[in-house]
């Protein structure tokens, strides 16, 4: 008996994908049914794929309209002796609000042009590319974003609306050490400082990162490793992974050399970033979104972050919008793939910088009204309550 599929076969001209210049044609048996929501799909893989911050923070995913309502609350009020008679006012700071996050004016994109785009829809090892670097541009300016928002976060006052009370901010740690061993041990000094200034606001300390720069990372990794033929026979690695040094890191013979790679310290994963905000985005060409994000990493001498998930929000509006326009005059197609996103400050608390002693003479004490003032833009970080 003749075999007998199940399904019809695909003749010419019926196929799922495009095959003429008509990428937004959806009639049944013509053109480009899939191509779109397919390439939609691999980009938006790619993005979660490479976003590193985003997970790190508090993040929603909206699917209408442009807020979203954090709720904060104030403090308990306390009548240390509640006398006979005596009438309770339920206390100035019993109150709630909330924090307002919305998402940016305008969207991010990712664009493109080709002149075979059948080649891209064909073709999975040029799709796959194509999509890979698409997801990954936006994946690398959000996380730019949420960087310059965890410093904001580190630097910016309470707010007079807002309805807590007893809240010490930390300072910036500053950096001061002539030695990149030096300056890795007071990495790992602010990190224990943070923690500190945590506990003293009675704030539960969970999950806690560290970001620096790869080159602090390795100096991280390499402390307690023997620079000189005396230093060998009295050193030993601090992050070797050897027991006496309290097991931390892991053997030098393994190499950390990944961007995802992580070390561990008191409870804090330290990680390593080349989307710190040590950069002057405020400059031509050197823009990441809107004016609020594009701060002055280099005035301020950002060296790392330490935060905890709850010190800023991120949000993202469902899907990913992909758009194609094709130009027959110069035989190509363009193609954006865009998305909604917006950040905003939530508990500054939570957030503490690692500057480096060029900001202020060293040795003076920080101040973080006044690196806050050479670091955000005029726009500020539109860190408010309701």
């Amino acid at each position: 008996m003749a075999y007998s599929p199940s399904y019809p076969s695909l003749v010419d001209g019926q196929m799922a994908y495009r095959n003429g210049f008509d990428a937004t044609n959806d009639t049944a048996g013509a053109n480009a049914k899939l191509w779109l929501p397919i390439w939609s799909g691999e980009v938006l893989h790619a993005y979660d794929e490479y976003r590193s911050f985003e997970p790190m923070v508090t993040s929603r995913t909206i699917t209408s309209g442009r807020e979203e309502q954090f709720p904060i609350t104030g403090t308990v009020d306390l009548q240390p002796a509640w006398r006979a008679g005596e009438y309770l006012m339920g206390g100035a700071d019993s109150k709630a609000g909330n924090f307002s996050i919305t998402l940016d004016a305008r969207p991010m994109a990712a664009h493109f042009e080709l002149d075979n785009v059948d080649l891209m829809i064909t073709q999975w090892e040029y799709r796959q590319e194509l999509a890979r670097q698409a997801g990954q541009t936006l994946a690398n300016a959000r996380d730019k974003q949420i960087g310059a928002f965890i410093g904001g976060a580190a630097l910016v006052e309470l707010t007079s609306q807002d309805p807590r009370t007893g809240i010490n901010l930390p300072e910036p740690a500053q950096l001061v050490g002539s030695t990149t061993a030096d300056r890795a041990l007071e990495v790992l000094e602010a990190i224990e400082d943070f923690i500190v200034d945590c506990q003293e606001n009675s704030v539960p300390v969970g999950q806690t990162f560290c970001a620096v720069t790869p080159r602090v990372f390795q100096d991280i990794r390499r402390l307690g490793v023997a620079e000189s033929q005396p230093q060998a026979s009295t050193m030993q690695p601090m992050f070797g992974g050897v027991a006496a040094a309290g097991g931390l890191g892991a053997p030098l013979t393994q190499g950390m050399n990944a961007l995802s790679d992580s070390l561990t310290y008191m409870g804090v994963t330290i990680i390593k970033s080349n989307h710190l905000p040590v950069d002057n985005y405020g400059a031509a060409s050197a823009e990441i979104g809107e004016a609020r994000y594009n701060v002055n990493g280099v005035a301020a001498g950002v060296k790392g972050l330490i935060w905890m998930p709850d010190c800023v929000a991120s949000l993202r509006k469902t899907g990913l919008v992909v758009d194609t326009e094709d130009d027959t005059r110069r035989n190509s197609t363009f193609t954006v793939a865009s998305m909604m996103s917006g950040t905003g400050i939530l508990k500054p608390e939570l957030a503490k910088m690692i500057v480096d002693s060029t900001v202020t003479a060293a040795g003076a004490e920080l101040v973080r009204a006044d690196i806050d003032a050479v670091y955000k833009n005029a726009a500020g970080f539109g860190y408010a309550t309701s």
